[in-house]
């Protein structure tokens, strides 16, 4: 069977997760102290606990919401969700969190009651319980679409430990509702025989509650991944396929300590490429022939009008979509008046089924059409060519190489072209080439966050102790971080498992 289509494991023991050794241990005074802190809180044991990883985008970014394949890894740290049917008749959700600077959440557990419906893209008051809410919400729509009889809502006691920085680009908040979904899955015993692929799904639809128009990804890695492999995903349908990385070279992760807060700043920055690139794929679809009215009820994404770009290409000797971008796409930004001429509707029309969309109309004085689309079919073809290159009859030395400088292409992309770095990760990426990386880029959304590196083996602890030095050890002067917390900052990582059940 396809990994895609297998369940969830449920476990009764956390090696198959975190091995042997000190990781093992590490993880087993984590759910000792977890377990205590649950008791503390609510008097009782957990029934079940599920996990989830962050995960590091090695190449590919932002075109899962293109509906491009992308190419991360799961890493190491994850978020666990401790959790338990109440029995005391209350209909409360508590939600608390092991780092005391996160108060405890509490909701009512009807989800047809206003104020969770009434919490979608409520950012003035955005609360970090509302990432449980997002699973919670997404499993009741989840079972009523199936028909499913999941009893009738009861309180739920919740204690949540990550390790997954926030505002990382490492993806704690898929990690977070990733766990969350699974959690409230299991408790209520509807996991059985639901397969990673539609989980992965559901949680991506239940993450876009929080107001990110997410593309999948995030959830698809976190729910699918496997030890020892980064995962090529495809989307459309939501398919994980191995990448066996070349020995002899280790990703570090490296935070900028400016940090991304996606939710937030949607309508600027995330939301607003969002709709970008699909104003990009509307003005390219008219320009190649097709009605406007058809263009804009049918085409959604990039990945919509691609054939299209493809056959223009190959009238002018070429296959590549570009070639149409540069001919019909100015490289001016447009104003919203340019593109109505060209769509012949009102944008807040074209947008109207969307909120979040509406919202980004709003905030926009122009939109950069030929700089994102560029950067997304540039982007696409560096995620083959990354493949590709480990599948090669390199040697292991020009393959690492050959990764590196796929890495770097895809680092200017986003800086120059879709714009969604920052200055400190301008300057992290700098100071990680300098030090001896073979290729580093900004990773996850961008606009703070982190960087990963590809860097020898071999060269790891120094390369490390050099990342310290040129860029953390003036922060560390500063107060913005301590000397102690480095290594949730700056680590090394090789390829995690996926989610987890644990019943023990």
């Amino acid at each position: 069977m396809a990994h895609e289509e297998l369940p969830v494991p449920v476990l009764s023991s956390l090696e198959p997760v975190y091995g042997e050794g000190s990781a093992f241990e590490e993880a087993e005074l984590r759910f000792q102290a977890l377990k205590s802190k649950f008791s503390e809180l609510f008097g009782c044991q957990p029934d079940v606990f599920a996990r989830a990883p962050g995960r590091v985008n090695l190449i590919g970014e932002h075109i899962d919401y293109e509906g491009y394949s992308v190419l991360p890894m799961a890493i190491r740290q994850d978020m666990i969700v401790a959790i338990r049917k109440r029995t005391d008749g209350e209909k409360v959700l508590r939600i608390a969190n092991v780092n005391e600077k996160y108060e405890m959440c509490t909701y009512p557990a009807d989800p047809s009651q206003a104020c969770l419906c009434a919490f979608d893209v409520d950012l003035k008051n955005h609360k970090w319980g509302h990432y449980f809410i997002c699973g919670y919400k997404g499993f009741y729509e989840y079972v009523k679409l199936k028909g499913i009889d999941a009893g009738e809502p009861v309180g739920l006691d919740v204690l949540v430990d990550g390790t997954v920085p926030t505002g990382s680009g490492l993806s704690s908040s898929a990690a977070f509702v990733c766990s969350s979904t699974i959690a409230i899955m299991a408790v209520f015993n509807v996991n059985t025989g639901i397969s990673k692929k539609e989980i992965a799904q559901l949680t991506c639809e239940c993450e876009r509650h929080i107001g990110t128009q997410s593309g999948g990804m995030d959830q698809a890695i976190s729910v699918m991944a496997k030890s020892g492999f980064a995962e090529l995903i495809d989307f459309n349908p939501i398919r994980a396929s191995d990448v066996q990385l070349p020995p002899g070279g280790t990703f570090v992760i490296a935070h900028s300590l400016a940090e991304s807060q996606k939710a937030v700043t949607a309508a600027t920055n995330y939301n607003n490429r969002v709709v970008e690139c699909r104003l990009a794929a509307i003005v390219l679809g008219i320009k190649l022939g097709m009605e406007p009215k058809e263009v804009v009820s049918k085409v959604k994404t990039l990945s919509d009008v691609e054939g299209l770009c493809v056959s223009f290409a190959g009238n002018h000797g070429s296959s590549d979509p570009l070639v149409a971008v540069k001919e019909f796409l100015n490289e001016a930004p447009y104003t919203a008046e340019e593109i109505e001429k060209i769509t012949e509707e009102d944008l807040s029309s074209v947008f109207r089924d969307s909120p979040t969309s509406l919202d980004v109309l709003r905030a926009a004085k122009h939109f950069k059409l030929f700089q994102r689309a560029y950067h997304v079919y540039s982007e696409a073809k560096r995620v083959h060519a990354f493949r590709e290159t480990v599948l090669s009859e390199l040697s292991d030395e020009d393959m690492l190489k050959r990764l590196g400088d796929l890495m770097n292409d895809s680092h200017h992309s986003c800086s120059v072209l879709y714009e969604c770095s920052c200055p400190e990760l301008e300057e992290l990426v700098k100071v990680c080439r300098d030090n001896g990386a073979l290729g580093a880029r900004l990773t996850g959304a961008g606009w703070g966050g982190c960087a990963v590196a590809l860097v020898k083996e071999k060269i790891v602890p120094q390369f490390i102790l050099d990342l310290k030095e040129s860029f953390y050890r003036s922060r560390i002067d500063k107060g913005i971080i301590n000397t102690n917390d480095l290594g949730l900052y700056v680590f090394a990582s090789k390829p995690s498992s996926g989610a987890a059940i644990f019943k023990f």
